[in-house]
């Protein structure tokens, strides 16, 4: 189990919490539990999870101000798993740093694919020879996982991070939305084009890039986006 990914559950409700932790570890994975925020925090800095499993409905914090506290100082990638099934929430939870969204009740079969998700896109693409891109002082080097624009290192999550290699491996090229969703978020993802854009409008924030505007990050309305060759 030295190897299992460490995924730390943030749930009170009894019954989730023993679905996840026989779900996921059926799956070789490794799993933590925490009923409360306070509790969930801690454990976040103690036993360094690779992924977080998030309910938002916690009896003593809400789960966005978790996600927001979390982003203020880690990019562990987190999946919130709530009831809240209206896009509004979806669209707080992802836009304060959430790598994906699963509405409950949900399949033990959809929640291992999007573990498996983040884990990959955490990681440098496997089967991808690294690879460097510069251009108007954006250097983006694969190799060792480092973006730096005019000469500052700038800080991804790795859902941004593997947003933008994905562009950056195919700049010049209009990647649409089905593809971009496909290479970023795996192919159960393809219609949920909310995740594309709100990720898309963070990365254009930490490159400093306007949309009206492009300096990096072009959009072709109504099919997709492309990076500046």
């Amino acid at each position: 189990m030295a190897d299992s990914p460490r995924i730390l559950s943030i749930e009170d409700e009894c019954d989730i919490r023993k679905f996840l932790r026989t779900t996921l570890g059926a799956n070789g994975m490794m799993v933590l539990e925490a009923e409360t925020g306070k509790a969930g925090l801690q454990k976040v800095v103690s036993q360094i999870p690779d992924v977080i499993l998030l309910d938002l409905g916690l009896p003593d914090m809400d789960g966005m101000e978790i996600i927001r506290q979390i982003r203020e100082w880690g990019r562990t990638p987190i999946i919130v798993l709530s009831a809240r099934g209206q896009e509004a929430d979806k669209v707080e939870a992802l836009e304060l740093g959430a790598d994906d969204y699963l509405t409950k009740p949900f399949s033990a079969a959809e929640l291992i694919a999007r573990i498996k998700v983040v884990l990959r896109n955490r990681n440098q693409p496997q089967g991808d020879a690294p690879f460097v891109y510069d251009y108007d002082n954006l250097r983006i080097d694969t190799a060792a996982r480092r973006i730096q624009l005019d000469g500052e290192d700038v800080h991804l999550t790795p859902i941004e991070y593997k947003l933008l290699a994905v562009l950056a491996r195919n700049s010049g090229k209009v990647l649409t939305h089905g593809a971009l969703l496909n290479e970023v978020w795996g192919k159960h993802s393809t219609d949920n084009q909310t995740y594309l854009r709100i990720h898309t409008q963070h990365l254009r924030e930490k490159l400093k890039d306007d949309a009206l505007n492009p300096r990096f990050i072009v959009t072709e309305p109504g099919i997709g986006y492309r990076l500046k060759p």
